[in-house]
């Protein structure tokens, strides 16, 4: 900035001096100055083009002369400047250079920086105008949006009561008149001719008027009525007498057909709707495309097909029979002219056809297909095998039309004539006897000897037939044929014909296809990954028996892999039978007995059956295999409580936390005896507990619970405050702090124990959702709100945020809401089930159930989506749509969600099984509004 200024200040001073020069030097030569040297020794003081001195002129001749220069100023647009105006100034003599435009753009900066200091304030200033404006002149929408808001509470029958919206400025509404055409209603009709079917009209009804003449023709019965018999008799005997005028012409010859006029007019009505100008360029340049080359099939069917659009089928006849003529022996223009004419003149068009074209196999298909018995197809399919006998085609549609018998003859004679027909060959072995079927396939083997189905085939008959032994033979020898005459043993093909033997009923042969093919072509590194995904593959396809094959040969191979046994007896257990997922189970543990999965399996596989000594069995020797598992041991203390054992299962514990000390151990011993009403043990339990495990947090959310049951809640206000300085981290015991502090009535301080939780773990979105309920329960929904918001800042991915977001918008804007929360969560299962909510707030049951299933898809360990999914199927769904919604449910076994765990964890429920507790969660869930 100080640079701009100093040009410009040096340009001034540059004109100053340049001007201060000139005015000394004129001054100096007037007055007669010597001693100096002037413009007078070296030219002429004054230049040509100066303005002469005539200051002491004489009055008259000065203002004469004035007078002459206002007359001579020249006001044209070229003598105009923009800083002198008209007639120039004391620079317009001197040329603009490039020092006057450096200076105009310094300047034009100076401005232009000048204008934004004051635009800020300028535009300010025109905002706060703007706004006094609308608070003084607001806007209709703005006065009624309260209004508005109250729409809210109109009910549907006080919507439907709303009259309608007249137009004030219509006169006909202003003043509406009768109608001028009224329709006769029926029960005229229905008054006038009685309670019974009656074939007359009573004259006094009006009707008679719109019928003239009738009582001079006769139409009338003696009672004076119209006779609607008579009449019609009469309307049919006039049509009868003018189509026989025109029937005959003067000639005696026929040109009209009475019976079938109508039909023929319903012919004529032409079915194309586009422009007649189209249809004349396109007859104009095909009839130059038939004249040029008239031997060019494609343009005469062209042709006829134009015609036959345009409704006129005798002229695409004539046209397509005229270029049969000029191309005899094209195959298509017989196959139009066949389609095109009625079926009794395509026979005879395909009869020419055959003459012309003997050997054409789609001529005689048509010709088959013209004739409606079946006895003369068969004549024509044996007429046309005479003169093609190695057309494959024509040997499957014959031996289609025949009997088991006679397609068994037809059937030896098409593999004499296309010995090279794989489908032939089958179909003979299909038709045969076992022995005469091997022969068959043993032929088919020597005349083909690179195709796979016949092997196959071979291996499906000999398992049909009791030779299970054979089977791995024929499939062993199969491969070693197909590779030794050059064919490549592609795995996807072979897969490909496994499951079709599987679903043929061949179990045995699609096992030996999967052993012989599975580790062909794979890496020994691969081997592993690649036979789990063919697993996940025959699975998917409903081929279990293929699933079942490949993780047998896998667990063969890998024996010792704990994963592959994981997964069979994951696919048993879904898949298979109770039996085979045992004994799956007890190969498991023989291979991997390190494995607690496998054992704990095994033994709820025997509970589940009701064999709780077979159970107990499998655990014991589990204890042998694992001596300090914990899951073991608490499997075992479950398995007594659950069958009412609670001694055993007390002794259980007792050795559990001599041999085992874990703080589950720990836990699980406190609960029972909570269980069991037995507080004070449960207590004593806890505190020994809490003294070995003080950072467990579950130990002292149990106290607490303890402690709040039996009433103390001072007491339990101290343990949670003592818990949340041990387990700062520990989310559900904040929220138990808070919670216990909100049923004290003590808001202030519930809000504080949630804010210090927050400080101490950040960007959790559990403790904000607890902050937002606990403000929205208080009747605080602009608080909740506000919290919502910088929930949404900090946790911007947190589907409980979002879902709970969109139940706290008023009801117009949910949906907007829960598309915001789909973009940022699009997978999340609890954004999921509220979008279910909506659409069951809304009505849209088959939207909703799409959604249900979704949700439950993504994530079935989520409680509460069953539970609001049984929920609607009981008030929307059938009993069919509700057992499913439970057997879904049971097979998923949830165990997570905040309704489901509010039921599932209460003490008094500690017995109850996932059907009972979704029976009970569903109950209690409010309905979506």
């Amino acid at each position: 900035m100080f640079g701009l200024r100093q040009s410009v200040i040096d340009i001034e001073l540059r004109r100053t001096l340049i001007i201060r020069d000139d005015c000394s030097t004129r001054c100096s030569v007037g007055r007669g100055a010597t001693g100096f040297t002037t413009r007078s020794d070296i030219g002429p003081a004054r230049d040509a083009n100066d303005v002469s001195d005539d200051r002491h002129a004489p009055p008259t001749k000065r203002k004469k002369k004035e007078e002459e220069e206002e007359e001579d100023e020249d006001l044209n647009d070229s003598n105009y400047d923009e800083f002198s105006g008209y007639g120039g100034s004391l620079f317009s003599k001197d040329p603009y250079d490039k020092d006057d435009e450096e200076a105009d753009m310094i300047y034009e900066e100076i401005d232009k920086r000048m204008d934004e200091k004051r635009k800020e304030y300028r535009e300010k200033r025109l905002r706060e105008e703007l706004e006094k404006y609308r608070q003084e002149r607001p806007k209709i929408q703005q006065q009624f949006s309260d209004l508005k808001r109250g729409l809210v509470a109109v009910s549907e029958d006080e919507w439907r009561s709303v009259p309608e919206v007249g137009d004030a400025r219509n006169r006909k509404m202003r003043n509406p008149r009768a109608e001028r055409f009224t329709p006769l209603p029926d029960s005229v009709l229905t008054r006038n001719m009685g309670g019974e079917s009656q074939s007359t009209i009573d004259p006094s009804s009006g009707l008679m008027s719109a019928i003239p003449g009738t009582a001079s023709q006769g139409m009338l019965t003696p009672t004076g009525d119209l006779d609607l018999r008579k009449m019609g008799q009469a309307r049919n005997n006039l049509m009868n007498v003018k189509l026989n005028q025109i029937s005959d012409s003067v000639e005696g010859q026929t040109v009209v057909d009475p019976k079938g006029y109508l039909t023929d007019l319903q012919s004529m009505i032409p079915s194309y709707g586009g422009d007649i100008n189209d249809i004349k360029k396109a007859r104009l340049l095909l009839k130059s495309v038939r004249e040029t080359n008239p031997n060019h099939p494609p343009a005469w069917i062209a042709s006829a097909r134009l015609e036959e659009v345009t409704g006129k089928i005798q002229a695409a006849r004539n046209l397509i029979m005229k270029g049969c003529e000029e191309n005899q022996s094209s195959e298509d223009l017989w196959l139009e002219a066949a389609r095109l004419q009625p079926p009794d003149t395509g026979r005879g068009v395909i009869a020419q056809a055959v003459r012309f074209i003997p050997t054409s196999v789609r001529i005689w298909i048509r010709a088959a297909d013209l004739e409606t018995e079946t006895k003369a197809k068969r004549r024509v399919y044996r007429k046309a095998l005479e003169h093609i006998p190695n057309s494959v085609r024509l040997w499957k549609a014959a031996v289609e039309l025949e009997d088991p018998e006679d397609a068994r003859i037809l059937l030896s004679r098409a593999v004499e004539c296309c010995p090279t027909s794989v489908d032939l060959w089958l179909a003979l072995a299909r038709l045969e006897t076992y022995e005469n079927a091997r022969k068959v396939l043993n032929k088919a083997r020597e005349n083909i000897p690179t195709d796979r189905q016949i092997w196959v085939t071979a291996a499906k008959l000999e398992e049909a037939n009791g030779n299970k032994h054979m089977v791995e033979k024929i499939i062993d020898r199969a491969v070693t044929s197909l590779s030794a005459n050059g064919v490549e043993i592609n795995r996807e093909h072979w897969f490909k014909e496994a499951i079709e033997a599987e679903k043929a009923g061949s179990v045995h042969t699609c096992q030996v296809l999967i052993k012989s093919i599975m580790g062909h072509g794979v890496e020994e590194e691969d081997r592993k990954h690649t036979w789990m995904e063919d697993a996940e593959t025959c699975a998917s396809q409903g081929a279990f028996e293929c699933a079942r094959a490949i993780y047998s040969q896998a667990l063969v191979t890998f024996p010792s892999k704990k994963s592959i046994w994981l997964r069979a007896a994951y696919f048993e257990k879904n898949h298979g039978t109770r039996d085979s997922l045992e004994a799956l189970l007890q190969r498991a543990v023989a291979h991997c007995p390190k494995s607690e999965v496998l054992w704990l399996m095994g033994a709820k596989s025997k509970w589940m059956a009701g064999d709780v000594r077979a159970a107990r069995g499998i655990l014991s020797l589990a204890f042998q295999a694992n001596p300090n598992s914990e899951e073991i041991w608490l499997a075992a203390v479950k398995l007594e409580s659950e069958n009412n054992e609670y001694e055993r299962a007390r002794k259980l514990l007792a050795k559990a936390r001599a041999s085992a000390p874990t703080p589950r151990v720990m836990m699980k011993s406190a609960k029972l005896e909570w269980c069991l009403d037995n507080l004070e043990t449960a207590s004593k339990l806890l505190d020994e507990a809490i003294k070995v495990f003080p950072d467990y947090a579950k130990l002292w959310m149990m106290k607490g619970q303890i402690d709040e049951q039996q009433g103390e809640t001072d007491k339990a206000w101290e343990t949670y405050n003592i818990a949340s300085k041990k387990c700062q981290h520990s989310v559900p015991i904040w929220i138990m702090m808070s919670s216990l502090e909100e049923k004290r009535k003590q808001l202030t301080k519930a809000r504080s124990v949630l804010e210090k939780a927050r400080l101490r773990n950040p960007a959790n979105p559990r403790l904000w959702l607890e902050a937002i309920r606990v403000e929205f329960r208080a009747g605080k929904r602009d608080i909740s709100n506000t919290l919502m918001a910088k929930a949404l800042q900090e946790c911007p991915n947190s589907g409980i945020l979002w879902a709970e977001a969109i139940f706290l918008e008023p009801r117009p804007q949910r949906k907007t809401k829960s598309v915001d929360a789909l973009k940022r969560c699009e997978h999340d299962p609890h954004v999921l089930l509220a979008v279910s909510k909506l659409f069951w707030s809304e009505h849209k049951l088959q939207k909703c159930r799409d959604w249900f299933n979704r949700t439950v898809k993504i994530e079935p360990d989520l409680g509460d989506s069953w539970a609001y999914f049984y929920k609607f199927e009981i008030l929307n769904g059938s009993e069919e749509q509700q057992e499913d919604v439970k057997k879904r449910c049971i097979s998923a076994e949830p165990h997570h969600g905040e309704m489901w765990c509010a039921v599932s964890k209460k003490i008094d429920n500690w017995r109850l099984n996932i059907e009972q507790i979704l029976l009970l969660v569903a109950k209690d869930l409010p309905i979506p509004i």
